[in-house]
Protein backbone atom coordinates (compact mmCIF):
# COMPACT_ATOMS: atom_id res chain seq x y z
CA UNK A 1 0.00 0.00 0.00
CA UNK A 2 1.30 3.50 -1.03
CA UNK A 3 1.80 6.79 1.27
CA UNK A 4 -1.12 7.89 -0.82
CA UNK A 5 -3.06 5.01 -0.37
CA UNK A 6 -2.54 5.07 3.50
CA UNK A 7 -3.46 9.20 3.47
CA UNK A 8 -6.89 8.42 1.95
CA UNK A 9 -7.93 5.69 4.07
CA UNK A 10 -6.81 7.93 7.74
CA UNK A 11 -9.15 10.67 5.90
CA UNK A 12 -11.60 8.50 4.91
CA UNK A 13 -11.86 6.31 8.31
CA UNK A 14 -11.65 9.89 10.33
CA UNK A 15 -8.40 9.14 11.48
CA UNK A 16 -9.68 5.42 12.39
CA UNK A 17 -12.70 6.71 14.01
CA UNK A 18 -14.00 4.27 11.41
CA UNK A 19 -12.19 1.74 12.30
CA UNK A 20 -13.59 0.83 15.72
CA UNK A 21 -15.64 -1.93 15.37
CA UNK A 22 -19.00 -0.66 16.66
CA UNK A 23 -21.03 2.14 15.67
CA UNK A 24 -18.52 3.37 13.06
CA UNK A 25 -20.51 5.75 11.88
CA UNK A 26 -21.61 7.33 15.62
CA UNK A 27 -17.98 7.74 16.35
CA UNK A 28 -17.61 9.07 12.88
CA UNK A 29 -20.16 11.78 13.42
CA UNK A 30 -17.43 12.46 16.41
CA UNK A 31 -14.87 12.86 14.73
CA UNK A 32 -16.75 15.59 12.71
CA UNK A 33 -17.11 18.14 15.42
CA UNK A 34 -14.05 20.27 14.83
CA UNK A 35 -14.81 20.39 10.93
CA UNK A 36 -18.47 21.98 13.01
CA UNK A 37 -16.01 24.12 14.66
CA UNK A 38 -14.62 25.61 11.95
CA UNK A 39 -17.99 27.43 11.53
CA UNK A 40 -16.48 29.78 14.69
CA UNK A 41 -13.65 30.50 12.89
CA UNK A 42 -14.54 31.87 9.07
CA UNK A 43 -16.62 34.12 8.67
CA UNK A 44 -20.06 33.53 7.46
CA UNK A 45 -19.59 34.55 3.66
CA UNK A 46 -17.31 31.83 3.11
CA UNK A 47 -19.75 28.76 5.51
CA UNK A 48 -20.91 27.52 1.74
CA UNK A 49 -17.65 27.71 0.47
CA UNK A 50 -16.66 25.61 2.74
CA UNK A 51 -19.36 22.77 2.97
CA UNK A 52 -19.16 22.77 -0.83
CA UNK A 53 -15.57 22.15 -0.68
CA UNK A 54 -15.77 19.62 2.47
CA UNK A 55 -18.76 17.57 0.54
CA UNK A 56 -16.46 17.68 -2.96
CA UNK A 57 -13.79 16.37 -1.14
CA UNK A 58 -15.41 13.76 0.93
CA UNK A 59 -16.93 12.51 -2.74
CA UNK A 60 -13.17 12.04 -4.10
CA UNK A 61 -11.82 10.80 -0.68
CA UNK A 62 -14.33 8.27 -0.48
CA UNK A 63 -14.54 6.98 -4.39
CA UNK A 64 -10.34 6.89 -3.65
CA UNK A 65 -10.83 4.91 -0.08
CA UNK A 66 -13.80 2.04 -1.99
CA UNK A 67 -11.27 1.79 -4.81
CA UNK A 68 -8.44 0.88 -1.90
CA UNK A 69 -10.73 -1.05 0.08
CA UNK A 70 -12.52 -2.66 -3.28
CA UNK A 71 -15.47 -2.90 -1.36
CA UNK A 72 -18.97 -0.67 -1.96
CA UNK A 73 -19.43 1.47 0.88
CA UNK A 74 -17.86 0.15 3.35
CA UNK A 75 -18.73 0.91 6.78
CA UNK A 76 -15.33 1.98 8.17
CA UNK A 77 -15.21 5.12 5.42
CA UNK A 78 -17.00 8.24 7.87
CA UNK A 79 -16.01 11.22 5.82
CA UNK A 80 -19.79 11.26 4.59
CA UNK A 81 -21.19 11.41 8.32
CA UNK A 82 -18.21 14.02 8.55
CA UNK A 83 -19.71 16.00 5.77
CA UNK A 84 -23.32 14.71 6.91
CA UNK A 85 -22.72 16.39 10.51
CA UNK A 86 -21.29 19.58 9.30
CA UNK A 87 -24.40 20.27 6.77
CA UNK A 88 -26.57 19.51 10.08
CA UNK A 89 -25.00 22.63 11.84
CA UNK A 90 -24.63 24.84 8.92
CA UNK A 91 -28.10 26.74 9.82
CA UNK A 92 -27.50 27.08 13.22
CA UNK A 93 -24.65 29.28 15.32
CA UNK A 94 -22.03 26.81 16.44
CA UNK A 95 -22.45 25.81 20.40
CA UNK A 96 -22.23 23.18 23.09
CA UNK A 97 -26.34 22.29 22.68
CA UNK A 98 -26.70 22.95 18.56
CA UNK A 99 -23.23 20.25 18.70
CA UNK A 100 -25.15 17.89 20.76
CA UNK A 101 -28.56 18.27 19.29
CA UNK A 102 -26.97 18.06 15.84
CA UNK A 103 -25.32 14.83 16.67
CA UNK A 104 -28.38 13.26 18.30
CA UNK A 105 -30.54 14.68 15.11
CA UNK A 106 -28.11 13.39 12.20
CA UNK A 107 -27.60 10.03 14.25
CA UNK A 108 -31.33 9.48 13.66
CA UNK A 109 -31.57 10.28 9.79
CA UNK A 110 -28.83 9.12 9.24
CA UNK A 111 -29.62 5.32 10.58
CA UNK A 112 -33.50 5.84 9.70
CA UNK A 113 -32.23 6.23 6.03
CA UNK A 114 -36.43 8.33 5.18
CA UNK A 115 -37.15 7.86 1.89
CA UNK A 116 -35.03 11.05 0.26
CA UNK A 117 -32.03 9.80 2.12
CA UNK A 118 -32.78 6.53 0.74
CA UNK A 119 -32.64 7.38 -2.72
CA UNK A 120 -28.94 8.69 -2.71
CA UNK A 121 -28.24 5.64 -1.14
CA UNK A 122 -29.48 3.33 -4.15
CA UNK A 123 -29.24 5.44 -7.19
CA UNK A 124 -25.69 6.59 -6.65
CA UNK A 125 -22.21 5.07 -7.19
CA UNK A 126 -18.47 5.49 -5.95
CA UNK A 127 -17.55 8.51 -4.11
CA UNK A 128 -21.13 10.17 -4.64
CA UNK A 129 -23.19 7.21 -3.43
CA UNK A 130 -21.21 7.32 -0.40
CA UNK A 131 -21.26 10.77 0.43
CA UNK A 132 -25.18 12.30 -0.74
CA UNK A 133 -27.38 10.12 1.26
CA UNK A 134 -25.00 11.50 4.71
CA UNK A 135 -25.53 15.47 2.88
CA UNK A 136 -29.76 14.33 2.17
CA UNK A 137 -29.29 13.08 5.99
CA UNK A 138 -27.60 16.12 7.47
CA UNK A 139 -30.49 18.43 4.78
CA UNK A 140 -33.10 17.21 6.70
CA UNK A 141 -30.95 17.54 10.17
CA UNK A 142 -30.60 20.73 9.65
CA UNK A 143 -34.24 21.45 9.10
CA UNK A 144 -34.97 20.14 12.26
CA UNK A 145 -32.49 21.70 14.34
CA UNK A 146 -33.20 25.02 12.57
CA UNK A 147 -37.15 24.75 13.69
CA UNK A 148 -35.64 23.95 17.06
CA UNK A 149 -33.06 26.78 17.37
CA UNK A 150 -36.03 29.41 16.08
CA UNK A 151 -38.05 27.83 18.62
CA UNK A 152 -36.31 29.12 20.79
CA UNK A 153 -34.99 25.49 22.71
CA UNK A 154 -31.32 26.36 22.56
Amino acid sequence: MTFNDKLILCIATGCYFGRIPFAPGTFGTLAAVPFALVFLIIPPLFHGVYIVGLILFAVYVADQAEKILKKKDPGCIVIDEIAGYVVTLSVVPVSLYTLIAGFFIFRFFDIIKFAPVRYFEKNFSGGAGVVLDDIMAGILSAVVLRILYLSGIF
